[in-house]
């Protein structure tokens, strides 16, 4: 892993484990956050050449970032269909938008009590 990609994967892990109940392992051989269900996972050439991650979106979320900014963004392979939201880390990045992205991937897979004090707490 080249320093630039563990730069991004460390700035991804400390964002993603910023969530009560968040847990990280290894799932299809990457680095991947679950909150009881999985809402991201790191993507170090994962089916293509690229270093990214992908991550759980709400219903439009995937269209609005990719549609605006797809140098930046993807549908990824296999949960694209699932409206998952696919980000580049090796290209600039606005790290107040992966963070954004990131925090509604993780209000997708959260159970509600552990969603609803992440909101009352942060709202």
């Amino acid at each position: 892993m080249s320093g630039s990609t563990t730069a991004a994967l460390d700035r991804l892990r400390a964002l993603c484990l910023t969530f009560p109940g968040t847990s990280e392992r290894l799932s299809h051989g990457e680095p991947s956050w679950f909150v009881k269900k999985q809402f991201v996972m790191f993507a170090d050439h994962h089916h293509d050449e690229r270093v990214g991650f992908w991550a759980a979106a709400p219903e439009g979320a995937q269209s609005r970032w990719v549609g605006q900014h797809p140098e930046r963004f993807f549908v990824p392979p296999y949960m694209g269909g699932r409206g998952w939201v696919g980000v580049y880390l090796d290209v600039a990045q606005d790290w107040d938008d992966l963070a954004e992205i990131i925090e509604a991937a993780y209000l997708q897979a959260a159970p509600v009590t552990l969603r609803r004090a992440w909101l009352g707490r942060n709202r």
